[in-house]
């Protein structure tokens, strides 16, 4: 029998939904872009940010749509990406859990718990 390639788990990621994150990597014109975060896939460990990763796609006419050349924002990996806490500044981040028993992320840099 073979064997399937299945990750038994999702990984617990740095970044969600709404975060604002610097480019660290990636295109000259995208790097060091300050943007947020529009959708994460956990699965893949990709994120669709704003503004960056842009690509054309042809789109045939529809009754909806008239067609043509549009521009779609591709994922990027989260590796090249890197969170910006409250003081405008790129900084890791770490889990610990607060009074409640709740895990909360922190940045590393300052200490502050992130939302």
């Amino acid at each position: 029998m073979k064997k399937e390639n299945q990750k038994r788990f999702a990984p617990k990621l740095k970044i969600k939904k709404g975060d604002k994150v610097v480019v660290i990597a990636g295109a000259q014109k995208d790097r060091s872009k300050v943007v947020e975060v529009l959708e994460v896939f956990p699965d893949k460990n990709r994120a669709i940010v704003e503004e960056v990763n842009i690509r054309k796609k042809h789109q045939k006419p529809s009754q909806d749509n008239p067609g043509g050349i549009i521009d779609k924002a591709a994922p990027i990996h989260i590796s090249n990406l890197m969170l910006v806490d409250k003081t405008g500044t790129p900084t890791r981040v770490g889990r610990k859990t607060d009074s409640d028993g709740k895990l909360k992320r922190y940045s590393k840099k300052s200490g502050e718990i992130l939302s």
